[in-house]
């Protein structure tokens, strides 16, 4: 099947089995921001503007979009450009994989509705799947793109911010030597708190006959590990513990 279409602004002709699907095509032309998470039309990644219209590129069959003009996110990364650092700033990329989709199905909502209300933006998404936030992140970055491109500043929520970054900025201030005490010490405390729940923590424990625990080869005394196993019927003997 003979196939031509306009790619990110680009006339693409080619060859193309008669079964192959918008989404195939798109990978076999180096559009890698196209994902495929689900195969059932379901997760909104593999989300492209078919002339100007969101569509799921792995529904669509290749032969229906002859003459038609396509673009993913590699054509449109100015456009993305204006609210992707939003998004980051709320946590709303995390893992990322879901991304494209949902910027691809923003540039479409915002050409559609320059000024979306917090549920049109809901609405709109609601067919990009994200298993890594509660979805709030999403909505509030693009309140705060649509306030601040409006000039609005009191309806900013700048205290959403990603989790860990205050982490990230206190340990960024340490020394190499400082950082490595910190670390040491927080695991010495999280030991400390565990040895406080469970008294028999870290506690020697007695080997068969009343003996001590196995001490290292080089002879420091360090503890090699407990000397029988936990369950009480696994002895040398082959008998249990009452035996």
């Amino acid at each position: 099947m003979f196939i031509s279409l306009t790619l990110n602004g680009k006339m693409i002709a080619d060859l193309a089995d008669a079964d192959m699907t918008l989404y195939a095509f798109l990978r076999k032309h180096h559009c890698y921001s196209v994902k495929c998470g689900c195969e059932t039309s379901n997760c909104g990644l593999c989300t492209v503007l078919l002339n100007d219209k969101p569509v799921l590129s792995c529904s669509v069959p290749l032969g229906r979009v002859s003459g038609c003009r396509v673009d993913t996110l590699e054509g449109l990364e100015e456009e993305a450009g204006e609210f992707i650092g939003f998004l980051a700033e709320q946590g709303a990329d995390q893992c990322g994989f879901c991304n494209p989709g949902y910027v691809m199905n923003i540039i479409a909502m915002l050409r559609e509705i320059p000024d979306p209300s917090d549920e049109e933006i809901r609405q709109y998404l609601s067919g990009n799947l994200c298993r890594c936030t509660g979805y709030e992140s999403q909505t509030r970055a693009l309140r705060n793109f649509l306030n601040a491109r409006k000039g609005k500043t009191e309806g900013l929520d700048l205290d959403a911010k990603v989790y860990g970054e205050e982490l990230g900025k206190r340990f960024s201030v340490l020394s190499e030597d400082e950082l490595l005490r910190s670390i040491s010490e927080r695991a010495g405390n999280a030991a400390g708190s565990a040895g406080a729940e469970n008294p028999t923590a870290g506690a020697g424990t007695p080997m068969m006959g009343g003996g001590t625990p196995a001490s290292s080869a080089d002879g420091s005394g360090t503890t090699a590990g407990p000397a029988v196993c936990a369950d009480s019927s696994d002895s040398t003997s082959g008998k249990g513990a009452d035996a």
